[in-house]
């Protein structure tokens, strides 16, 4: 039942609002994972960041896409919850409390065991209208010492003027998708980071609604 309501969301809803209203430039289309496990790391400025990243799959797979978002915020009302959990499949994570990193990944794990693919923002939470924040270590000790897990980098661009934070209804605004090669090699928690940050750099000198490349 629940892949049904997630097919009929994204089939009925979000795929025509995303991909006819908003418009998307995605360049790199032949990185992005259809299988997995896999994780996919993107840049988080706006509410619509998940939607988009979830958009580009098939609805034949789209159930397993799983978002990886904080309990405290989607668990928080019982219908958001409700609708989190069901439609969006979320994978709750529990942030601030006291609790080992093997217990706060349980659940992330198990889909990975699963074949999921799973969306995470290594920036932990949005960050101001197309302005990147300083990643987070959090995926690396999600993917360290799974061989078997790739991890591909997306840089969107524009979302964050379309519904920025704070903001309840978006706006049309032409948005970019660059889709990275997959990784899944790192030597340590910082070497993970200062390599996603170079990486993201790179792959947003690909944005064409930047303003230095709107000429």
């Amino acid at each position: 039942m629940n892949r049904l309501l997630k097919i009929i969301f994204f089939g009925f809803i979000i795929k025509p609002i995303i991909l006819v209203i908003l418009g998307l430039n995605v360049r790199g289309r032949k990185n992005l994972p259809l299988n997995g496990p896999a994780i996919i790391a993107g840049n988080h400025n706006s509410h619509l960041d998940t939607m988009v990243l979830m958009s580009l799959y098939p609805l034949s797979i789209i159930h397993k896409v799983r978002p990886v978002a904080a309990a405290d915020y989607f668990l928080a009302n019982p219908f958001i919850a409700w609708f989190s959990l069901n439609v969006l499949g979320i994978i709750p994570l529990i942030r601030g409390g006291r609790i080992s990193k093997k217990e706060l990944f349980k659940g992330c794990h198990n889909a990975l065991d699963n074949g999921d693919i799973l969306i995470v923002f290594p920036e932990g939470s949005r960050g101001e209208p197309e302005e990147m924040s300083k990643l987070k270590k959090g995926i690396f000790h999600l993917i360290n010492d799974r061989a078997d897990t790739v991890l591909c980098p997306i840089m969107m661009h524009g979302l964050g003027l379309s519904l920025p934070r704070g903001e309840a209804l978006f706006v049309p605004f032409n948005c970019d998708v660059i889709i990275g090669e997959p990784l899944n090699s790192f030597d340590s928690s910082d070497d993970f980071v200062d390599k996603l940050t170079v990486i993201f750099k790179n792959l947003l000198q690909y944005c064409i609604t930047r303003p230095e490349n709107s000429d």
